[in-house]
Parts: structure tokens; C-alpha cells; sequence
């Protein structure tokens, strides 16, 4: 996204499990994953992972396995225990152990949601029917409006409402929180899915108005087929307004400032006093503005998207609202809502043709909505302290072999170059959990109704990011839980966070030698450090504050060099017309290329002039470069590869694991010639930091 959070992982982890990744005892590295019939030099992501690829089969109900996979399912089965001994205790009603032990019930009790959803739809689609004209409508869209940004893909943010509200740091004055709201309208995976003209996209969206209308019949609702149509011509005229990935993911075009009346000045159509008020953003009892300036990340489209208000039919709006509402709270709904839901977008989106077991999924959603409360009990049981310390040990060690290669770069002018340490010196990072902990008292827990819960979910996140407007910022509050498998960079609090279950075999075991935990945490630890100088990083100074701190020479030569990272990125194709998008993966591939740089001087640094034992045939160094290609081993569905590439900020990790082209220690470890096809002349390999 802009990724005002920056995040290490790639789309393609919906796929939740996976066997285990099988190590030599004590090595770190996984040799009998490799594939030594493979030249290094020719292929070195099937080098490194080829036996696993060549064995792995996908089930039934998975889109994609990997080495990440691992980890996630390790942290499902941690979390699954926790959410096992909340329901078999006697908390007290109220409390946080209740509430983990309710909201799973809800999700578990079939006949509950069949008896109870049904109605509760009903309710909220009577609702939308009573829309008679343009007012009615505006506050029906303003009580859409919610928190619901995926702050781990910011700039890819989908929302199916008109608009989306997403509460951070300000851009200009950091210290406080600010609103930014963005585009939105469709429930496809973003706008290529309704504007790209391809057979295979023309055939995704005959299938998606198959099921638009297969909802609203299961919805009870009538004239299903002509509804289909008018939602698909709808979300196809709000996504031709909308503005694509790549271009969103430019900072200085999405510091838009806009004061309430600038809407309808800059985007007349829809009534925006009345959407404000009924999103909770307008003139409050006492006559006062609750909120003065929003951020508006992608002005064109609100432009484009206000003025269909005014010139589709209401009729189309108000079949476009109750399509969005069934979607979206079909699991809490009925089952054969919820089975229609995954028909579509689990099989012909992903390729998966199975759902996770019931209890799977009912662990997954009782963490995802009762973040918190879970991580609190996993940070206690599942990470030592002496785990924590270890890896803020390698941390420290990072910081410095970042801090070393900024001053020794010779491109770069001393006043930027100050900048860019002072920048490095005020990162905060933190590993395991946060500090502080949400309360979730003001949430209420039903165990009997899984639509309330869905949408008293919804609410309690969408009033507590009202909450935080004109606020002090919280530099200490993380964007994730513990318990979740992932790593991220907040630009805007100049903060990093390493989460406790990643912090585990294979990425990190604290047995392995110093070669593999460099190789593969320490590669994803210098990725988000780096992810502080990428090309939306950089446009933050230290205190997070959008500011131009480059000098126009340093600029001109970092755009230079990484559009020519971008440029060979353009060339990966895992399908013959499908193409890897340079300039939408760059801002991850840059943090790829300086955190393997990085991670590679750290760990040499921390040999402190000894010479480590071989693994097998391997030296160090050839270690260190197999743990981190055995990062990105994946198998995956080429439905969910092609979604990824479309959707995705993050290259592929087939093409991930290719970093290695651009480090110089990488050709002489594996002996790497110009005959090679990798092989990169060191004028064409990208150096940045």
C-alpha cells in the first residue's frame, strides 16, 4: 500500500497451512529442499527449493503453500489452544477469556445463525429499501463508511463501501492523528478485475454476476438477475473513476488536505453534510465540526465517484448496497449465503475448492476480531523472554550495518546523508508485543449471534478510529497482534514491528547457525529497516512527517537506480502475456534488495573474525543466501498467482528469492559466471543503500 504500514507479506498467505518444513537437525538451512540438479546461477529460487516444489501438492482447501505457511500454521495451532482453554473455563461474563470463548461459540453454533441471521439481514435490507431520494442515500452511504483499511496493504486498500476511513498519523503534523479516506465501491479484488479486457477477466466477471445474483436469490430478495447486472455496471462505472495501484502508492499525490466544503466544491453529486453526519463525521449536538480536514488519498476518484451519485439510478444504489451488505455478512447469514461466498471467491478467484474446517476458520475469526485480548495470553505462553532479547540483539546488529552503509555512500550529499542517519537513529523498533494492551470492554460478545457479533465488530473498530482523530499519536500502539505471522514498517511513526510468531522456526531458531537466522529473519528484519528509504519511505522524515529531505541530485540518481530495480522486475512473467508490474512491486523490491545487502554485512559483523563450520556442502555464505531464497518457496494455484500479480505491491516470491542478482557477495559464494542465466554485469546490478 502506500503501505503508511509497510508490510513483508505477500497476498498469497490466505492459504493458511501447510505440512511441515522439513530441516536437517540443527543446520538451519533445509537441503533436502533443494534441488542440486539446478545450476544456481540458471534458476537459484528452484536451487533452493526445488525438492519442495516438486513434492508439494496442494489440497483440496488450499490456493497456495509456503514456508510461511509453516509458521501461520504453528501460530493457528498456539492460538487455536488458547481459544480451546477459554471455552472450557468459567471466566467471568465480561471478561476477556469470555468473550474469546463467545465469540467462537457464535461462530460454531450452525443452527444459531440459521435461526438468528436470516431475520437480521432482513432487518438491514428493509433499511436500504426505505432509500427514496439523494439525502436518503448520502446518509445511507455515510453509515457504510467504516474502518475497515487493511493497514498491512494500505495503498492497496479494497473496500467494498463507496468510500473507506483509515486513522493514522497525519502526513503534516504527525503528532496527531488525522482521518485519510480513500476510494472504494467494488467487492472484486481491485479495478483491473472490471476495466482489464482480457478473455480470461471478461470470463471472472460473467462468473462474478452469476453470483451477484445467486446472492440476492439466496438473500430472498426478487428480480435477481437484472439486480446482478445493475451491481456489475455499477461497480464497473465506480472502478473506471478509481485510480490504479502503482499511482496510488505515490505520497505526495495522496497529500490532499480537503476541509468540508471542499467536497462539494471538488466533487459535487453526492450530499456530503449528510454523509459526514451519518458517519459520525459532521457538526456534532453543540453545532461544532467534529472533524475540520480530511486527507484525501485519491482525489480523482471522489471527484468521479461523487458524480455518479447523482447520475446513476438510486434504484442501482440501493441494489449495490444490499449486494455489498449480504456479502459481507454472509458467514454470520445462513450457510447457503456463506457456500456461495466461497464459491466465488475462495474457487473461481483463488482455485481453492475446499474451505477450512469450521473450527479453523472459527479460530482464525475469533483472532482476527478479538486481536488484543489473544495476543496478550500468546505473547505470555508462546515467546521468552530470552527469544525476545536474542532478536534485539540481531536488531541492533542491523541498525548498525545500515547506519555503516549509509555513511559510506558516496552518492549521496551530506546534508541528505544526515538526514537519512537521523532518520535511522529515531526508529523505533519493536519485537514480540506491544507495550500496552486495546481494551475491549466497550465490545459486546454475543455466543448465539454471529451477525450481531460481525457487526458490533465492525463498529467498535470504526468508533474507536473516531476516537483517535486530533488525538496524540501513540507511537508505542501496534498495527497487528502477536500472534500474527508478519513484519511491518509504520512510516508515519518511524516504527517497526516483529510480532512474536514470526520469531520462530524456520525464519528464526535460536540453535541455527548465525549464517541461517541472518539468511532468513535477519533478511526480513533489514527488509523493514530498509522499508525507512524505499521509494514511499523516503518521502517521510524522521519524526514521520511528509517532507522533501533530498537534495534535487540525490533524488534524480535514487529514481534513476530504482526505476532500472523496477525495469527488471518488468521482466518476470509467470504467464505468457502476464507480467510482473515494475513500478507497483518497487517499493518492496527495493527493501528486498537493501535488506539482503544489509542482513549479509550484519551477519559477517557478528562472526567477529571467526570462521563458522560448513552445513553439509555449504559454506556461510552460501547458507546465508539459501535461508533467505528459502524464504519465498510457494506453491501456488495459478488463479491465486494471477490475482497476486494484479493485487499485490509484493513481486511474487519466486521472483523474490532472484533479489540475490543484485548483491555482490552472491556471485563468488556460488561461483556465478557471465555464462549464467542470472548473472548480472556489476554496472547493471541495482546498488542503493
Amino acid at each position: 500500500m502506500i503501505r503508511i504500514t509497510r508490510n513483508l507479506l505477500p497476498f498469497l498467505l490466505f492459504a493458511l497451512a501447510v505440512p511441515a518444513w522439513p530441516q536437517t537437525k540443527d543446520t538451519g538451512i533445509s537441503i533436502q529442499n533443494m534441488d542440486p540438479a539446478v545450476h544456481p546461477g540458471d534458476n537459484f529460487y528452484l536451487f533452493a527449493n526445488g525438492a519442495y516444489i516438486a513434492r508439494t501438492k496442494l489440497p483440496a482447501d488450499r490456493a497456495a503453500l509456503g514456508v510461511f505457511n509453516t509458521l501461520v500454521d504453528l501460530s493457528f495451532k498456539q492460538v487455536a489452544s488458547i481459544i480451546d482453554d477459554a471455552a472450557k473455563s468459567s471466566a467471568p461474563a465480561g471478561s476477556e477469556e469470555r468473550k474469546i470463548a463467545d465469540l467462537y461459540h457464535s461462530y460454531m453454533d450452525e443452527a444459531a445463525i440459521e435461526s438468528q441471521g436470516p431475520p437480521a439481514l432482513k432487518s438491514h435490507l428493509a433499511e436500504i429499501a426505505a432509500i427514496h431520494n439523494q439525502r436518503d442515500l448520502a446518509h445511507a452511504l455515510g453509515l457504510t463508511l467504516r474502518a475497515d483499511v487493511d493497514a498491512l496493504n494500505f495503498t492497496n486498500f479494497h473496500t467494498a463501501n463507496i468510500f473507506g476511513l483509515w486513522v493514522a498519523p497525519s502526513f503534516n503534523d504527525p503528532d496527531h492523528y488525522a482521518p485519510y479516506l480513500l476510494q472504494g465501491g467494488g467487492e472484486l479484488p481491485n479495478r483491473d478485475y472490471y476495466v482489464d479486457q482480457s478473455d480470461s477477466m471478461k470470463t471472472i466477471r460473467a462468473k462474478y454476476r452469476t453470483h451477484v445474483a445467486a446472492m440476492f436469490r439466496l438473500a430472498g430478495l426478487s428480480d435477481s438477475e437484472s439486480r446482478a447486472a445493475r451491481v456489475l455496471a455499477l461497480e464497473t462505472e465506480i472502478a473506471q473513476k478509481q485510480i490504479s495501484l502503482a499511482d496510488s502508492e505515490d505520497i505526495h499525490k495522496a497529500n490532499n488536505p480537503w476541509h468540508p466544503a471542499d467536497f462539494t466544491s471538488k466533487a459535487p453529486g453526492l450530499d456530503w453534510p449528510e454523509f459526514f453526519r451519518a458517519a459520525g463525521l459532521g457538526k456534532s449536538a453543540g453545532g461544532s465540526d467534529q472533524q475540520d480536514t480530511f486527507i484525501v488519498w485519491q482525489p480523482s476518484a471522489f471527484t468521479g465517484e461523487a458524480a455518479l451519485v447523482a447520475s446513476q439510478p438510486i434504484d442501482a444504489w440501493k441494489d449495490l448496497l444490499a449486494y455489498h451488505l449480504i456479502e459481507n455478512y454472509a458467514s454470520g447469514a445462513s450457510k447457503a449465503l456463506a457456500d456461495e461466498h466461497f464459491a466465488f471467491f475462495g474457487t473461481t478467484l483463488s482455485g481453492t475448492t475446499q474451505q477450512r474446517p469450521r473450527d479453523f476458520r472459527a479460530d482464525a475469526f475469533v483472532s482476527a476480531n478479538l486481536g488484543d485480548p489473544v495476543g496478550k495470553i500468546y505473547a505470555k505462553r508462546f515467546f521468552p523472554p530470552e527469544a525476545k532479547a536474542q532478536v534485539e540483539a540481531m536488531v541492533a546488529n542491523l541498525l548498525s550495518a545500515f547506519r555503516v552503509r549509509l555513511e559510506n555512500l558516496t552518492w549521496m550529499a551530506p546534508a541528505t546523508k544526515k538526514e537519512a542517519i537521523t532518520k535511522l537513529s529515531a526508529l523505533k523498533v519493536s519485537v514480540g508485543y506491544p507495550d500496552r494492551w486495546r481494551s475491549y470492554a466497550a465490545l459486546p460478545i454475543s455466543p448465539d449471534n454471529l451477525f450481531a457479533n460481525l457487526w458490533n465488530s465492525a463498529l467498535f473498530e470504526y468508533h474507536y478510529s473516531l476516537s483517535r482523530i486530533g488525538q496524540p499519536t501513540d507511537r508505542s500502539e501496534w498495527c497487528m497482534e502477536p500472534q500474527t505471522v508478519n513484519a511491518v514498517n509504520l512510516p508515519l511513526d518511524n516504527g517497526l514491528n516483529f510480532p512474536a510468531a514470526i520469531l520462530q522456526a524456520p525464519f528464526f531458531d535460536p540453535k541455527a547457525p548465525a549464517a541461517h537466522n541472518y539468511g532468513a529473519i535477519g533478511t526480513i528484519i533489514g527488509h523493514e529497516i530498509s522499508h525507512t528509504f524505499d521509494s514511499e519511505g523516503a518521502a517521510f522524515d524522521s519524526q514521520g512527517r511528509v517532507r522533501n529531505w533530498w537534495t534535487p541530485e540525490d533524488l534524480a540518481h535514487f529514481e534513476t537506480v530504482t526505476a532500472a530495480l523496477a525495469a527488471q522486475y518488468d521482466t518476470y512473467s509467470p504467464f505468457p502475456g502476464v507480467h510482473v508490474n515494475g513500478k507497483q512491486t518497487l517499493g518492496e523490491s527495493i527493501a528486498d534488495v537493501a535488506g539482503l545487502a544489509a542482513a549479509f554485512d550484519a551477519f559477517h559483523a557478528s562472526l567477529k573474525g571467526q570462521s563458522p563450520p560448513k552445513v553439509g556442502n555449504f559454506n556461510p555464505d552460501q547458507q546465508f543466501f539459501i535461508a533467505f531464497a528459502q524464504n519465498w518457496a510457494s506453491v501456488t494455484r495459478d488463479a491465486a498467482l494471477r490475482q497476486q500479480v494484479l493485487t499485490d505491491p509484493h513481486p511474487p516470491g519466486q521472483y523474490r528469492a532472484l533479489t540475490v542478482r543484485n548483491e555482490d557477495g552472491w556471485y563468488p559464494a556460488f561461483n556465478i559466471q557471465p555464462t549464467d542465466k542470472l548473472y548480472l554485469a556489476p554496472k547493471d546490478r541495482v546498488r542503493i543503500w
